[in-house]
Parts: C-alpha cells; structure tokens; sequence
C-alpha cells in the first residue's frame, strides 16, 4: 500500500504541475481539465492510502491462521483501494458518471475491509490477547 501511494503521489503531483504550466503555457491550457483527477489521485491514491498502509503496519499483529488472512484481505483492499482509484479518475476524464460512481463503491468498499481487518487488532495498551 505504501508503495502504491508514492506512486499515486508522484503522478499527482506531475498531474499538478502540468496544470499549474498550463496556467502560463497556452499548449498547456487543457491540463486545467485534469483538476478531478488530480485531486482524487493526491487524496484518495496517497493520503488515504498511506493512512491505511501505516495503519496496517503500525497495529498489532494477529497470532497464526487469522495474520495469513488478514494479509490476504489487506492485498484485496488494496487492489480495491487502486482499482477505485483508477476507475474515478478515467470516469472523470470521460465524463462518465457510472464510472466515477463505480470507483467511488470500490473506494469505499475497500476502506470497510480494511476497518473489517483493523479492528480486531486494536486494543488497550498492555493487553496481549
């Protein structure tokens, strides 16, 4: 997750710095449209996705057969996480609302997974098991 978030951070922010050139570029000036993608990569595709990726490293981990699926389900909620990414940005660009709609679901379906996973991993400190 972590690594797919610098990567939605480096596209992001050339994404960004094309528009930012197409304010004072004229060969530039349709890089203004990417504004939506933009913004959905740098927030969605890095910071909640970063949030998320430290999330998972940072909480205890579970003993055994339940870690194995855990890291199973964390790699199904980052591909979700990505695909959603993906599909809203390609919607915005093609002005398609169910797109954009489907990104959103897989967006948001993958952050419930990922609150599925966290949670029973959160407890109070000190608390072993």
């Amino acid at each position: 997750m972590l690594r797919a978030a610098f990567l939605h951070l480096v596209s992001g922010a050339t994404i960004g710095a094309l528009m930012l050139a197409g304010k004072g570029i004229a060969g530039l000036a349709g890089a203004l449209a990417l504004l939506t993608v933009h913004q959905e990569q740098m927030l969605v595709g890095w910071m909640v996705q970063f949030a998320l990726g430290v999330g998972f490293w940072i909480f205890p981990r579970l003993p055994g057969r339940a870690r194995d699926e855990h890291s199973r389900s964390a790699a199904l909620a980052a591909c979700l996480l990505n695909a959603g990414v993906v599909a809203a940005c390609a919607g915005d660009v093609a002005s398609s609302p169910w797109l954009t709609a489907a990104g959103r679901a897989a967006e948001l379906a993958a952050v419930l997974l990922f609150l599925g996973i966290v949670w029973p991993r959160v407890r109070p400190y000190g608390l072993t098991a």
